[in-house]
């Protein structure tokens, strides 16, 4: 039997303006996330991701730092034991400061309606 370690943190806000955005619910695939040092799967908050889910919900949404970018991750997603449900924000202020990783310029021109501030 497996039991789940509950956490409580604040998450990372990863929105300058929280209350302007728009996100969608997306599955986040585990297929190459690498475990840390306590051996979980974690997908952070920030993570720019494409895939196709915008067009076919059921797509896995992947890492995408590219033109094939969608969405960007609002909260980290758990992927240690396979795939997991998490919200990507397809619309607003994202603080690059809060990212895990600097956007490529073909992920900002392809998130047309994200708006990535300091």
């Amino acid at each position: 039997m497996k039991f789940k370690k509950t956490e409580y943190t604040t998450p990372v806000e990863i929105l300058k303006f929280p209350e302007h955005h728009v996100s969608v619910s997306v599955y986040v695939d585990d297929t190459g996330i690498i475990a840390n040092a306590e051996g979980k799967k974690i997908v952070p908050a920030g993570t720019i991701v494409g895939g196709g889910f915008l067009n076919n919900r059921t797509v896995k949404a992947t890492k995408a730092n590219s033109a094939s970018a969608e969405g960007v991750l609002r909260y980290d997603v758990d992927v240690t034991y396979g795939p997991a449900n998490g919200a990507a924000v397809i619309h607003g202020f994202v603080d690059l400061n809060r990212l895990p990783e600097v956007p490529a310029a073909e992920a900002v021109t392809a998130l047309k309606q994200i708006t990535f501030l300091k």
